[in-house]
């Protein structure tokens, strides 16, 4: 079984949305999740399972970067038979064309890690989101009148960088945002025959300094975790 969760057999849904916070994951199970139930707990990271309009749904936390959703993902996809992980998280916005509380449906994610490349052989640097369910995010967005934008995002290896500059990598693939996980998880899924996406909330503009202060989170990604369930749901 699992060696970074603890649930047993039958106690993870088929789709699983997975913030990268085990605080979030908590938040979410408990504020949107009927009859919600805590499957796994180790390291502090959080997977809870409930029902969403009648359909089963885990969330559960990824952690941040690369090795660490890479980690929960694949367990998740060998080890639980998961077929689909939304990963909803914030974003830093390298452009003022971005507000803050903008929703982004990531399209690719471009990176310059070695992540795919040295676990699965993956030599592109772009990776685009697996499966059908980005599909289904777009057109859920759409009904739900969210104004939603898919885009490119670059995922990155670091937080903290010595250059303030925007990396090449991000303006050769014009990725508006940057976040930590998304090409790890895409990787995983390719490799795998799974589906996956991701959806963001710009947290930070970047160039200005801007930020959601902690009051405001929860309300900030209200219409992320919305728009994330009602696409679980669909793909069930």
């Amino acid at each position: 079984m699992s060696i970074h969760i603890s649930a047993k057999k039958g106690e993870i849904a088929k789709v699983v949305l997975q913030p990268g916070d085990p605080l979030r994951a908590q938040y979410i199970a408990e504020n949107f999740l009927e009859n919600a139930k805590l499957v796994s707990k180790t390291r502090g990271m959080f997977y809870y399972t409930g029902m969403y309009k009648g359909k089963e749904i885990t969330v559960g936390a990824s952690g941040m970067g690369f090795p660490s959703i890479g980690i929960y993902s694949y367990e998740l996809f060998t080890e639980y038979d998961v077929e689909t992980i939304i990963r909803i998280g914030t974003c830093g916005a390298y452009t003022t064309d971005l507000n803050l509380f903008d929703v982004l449906i990531v399209e690719n994610a471009a990176s310059e890690s070695t992540y795919a490349k040295y676990a699965w052989g993956i030599e592109e640097e772009i990776i685009a989101p697996q499966g059908n369910i980005f599909n289904i995010i777009n057109e859920t967005a759409k009904e739900m009148s969210l104004q939603a934008k898919a885009t490119n995002i670059h995922s990155s290896d670091i937080f903290y960088r010595k250059d303030p500059n925007i990396p090449a990598i991000a303006t050769k693939y014009n990725c508006l945002a940057v976040e930590m996980e998304a090409f790890g998880l895409f990787a995983n899924a390719k490799h795998l025959g799974k589906n996956a996406a991701t959806i963001l909330t710009v947290s930070d503009i970047i160039p200005t300094h801007e930020n959601i202060s902690a009051d405001d989170r929860e309300k900030a990604l209200k219409p992320m975790i919305e728009l994330a369930l009602e696409s679980a749901w669909k793909s069930i």
